[in-house]
């Protein structure tokens, strides 16, 4: 019986420390991996402002929630920041829409070639990071109100009579929820709708497309309007799940970009797989085990170190590794690539 006990702890310390934290992060960073991939797949360059388009659109969420909790509005037991989230959407499709009609219409025009179009990128990343510290700072910022857990560690205790509690986030379920719901919702519009149809079609065969009659503007536009609209609540949803800070999203763009190249770049369901598999390879290989195994083994076993692979200062390493070795190996990804 008390074996038993043993692995039902080693279990719930995993689920609390790996299994949980990987289901929301690896939610996160599919989200954000699904913009960058359908801007890959349908304009075809690598768009480096796409972490700073999550901040810009968490910024505006921010603040708007400010706003609303200073009016005394709120939605009780689940965060303010979902009623803000439209607000934040529409800034940010805003000024995606005015950043392609300024700078990256010009490029298409011209025929410019990718990377042009990635230097081009790179120039209004650094510009949306001026904007966003310049208005909201560069220091953490936490807008979560309502409940905080959905399950407590201590009331898991009391109810299991287990030493190990489980404890999970509001913030936590949210974000696979609203997750799971979003690619329902993006995989329905690119399979069922005209519009949808259309992408797929710009997207495999250009040419082809345009003499089919597709609108290659209509295109265009509702590229970043689902963009902007998967920016924002990736931001918001981890800004929620962490904190808020301009250079965190910044880094962010490494793992987002390793999970849409190690899924296969332009291949959204490639996004998802991908992000899935970077978010668990950093929490697994940057977790301590030593209590696990203290569970599992018998005590004249029982590790004397953390059982640590990295530390968590080093997680984004594991992302980079993971890269590339994907491009090194099958460069295409684990799906195949630029299929929408």
């Amino acid at each position: 019986m008390e074996a038993i006990i043993d692995i039902t702890n080693a279990i719930v310390l995993i689920l609390n420390y790996i299994i949980v934290p990987g289901l929301s992060y690896g939610s996160q960073l599919a989200l954000g991996a699904l913009g960058i991939t359908i801007i890959f797949g349908i304009l075809r360059f690598a768009n480096f402002a796409h972490g700073d388009t999550m901040a810009f659109g968490t910024m505006v969420t921010i603040l708007v929630t400010w706003w609303l909790q200073s009016k005394g509005v709120s939605l009780g037991p689940l965060p303010t920041a979902l009623l803000a989230l439209p607000v934040g959407i529409v800034f940010t499709i805003g000024i995606m829409v005015a950043t392609d009609k300024l700078v990256y219409k010009h490029y298409r025009r011209h025929k410019s070639a990718p990377v042009t179009f990635m230097i081009a990128s790179m120039g209004v990343m650094f510009m949306m990071n001026g904007i966003v510290r310049f208005i909201i700072g560069p220091n953490d910022q936490r807008f979560l109100d309502g409940e905080r857990f959905i399950v407590r560690a201590r009331d898991f205790k009391v109810s299991t009579g287990l030493s190990e509690g489980l404890s999970i986030k509001v913030s936590q379920g949210l974000t696979i929820v609203i997750a799971v719901l979003l690619v329902l919702a993006l995989f329905w519009f690119l399979q069922r709708t005209r519009t949808g149809k259309a992408m797929r079609a710009y997207s495999d065969n250009e040419d082809l497309a345009l003499l089919s009659g597709v609108d290659p503007d209509r295109v265009v536009l509702v590229t970043w309007i689902l963009a902007g609209i998967l920016a924002t609540i990736a931001g918001t949803l981890y800004g929620l799940d962490k904190s808020f800070k301009p250079f965190t999203y910044l880094q962010l763009l490494l793992p987002m970009f390793a999970a849409a190249i190690v899924g296969g770049i332009g291949n959204p369901i490639g996004a998802i797989l991908g992000g899935y598999v970077i978010a668990f390879s950093e929490v697994m290989v940057t977790y301590a085990y030593k209590k696990v195994f203290i569970y599992l083994l018998p005590s004249s076993l029982e590790p004397s170190g953390l059982m640590q692979l990295l530390s968590t200062d080093y997680k984004f390493a594991v992302s980079f590794i993971i890269l590339v070795l994907v491009l090194l190996v099958k460069p295409t990804g684990i799906l195949k690539g630029k299929v929408i």
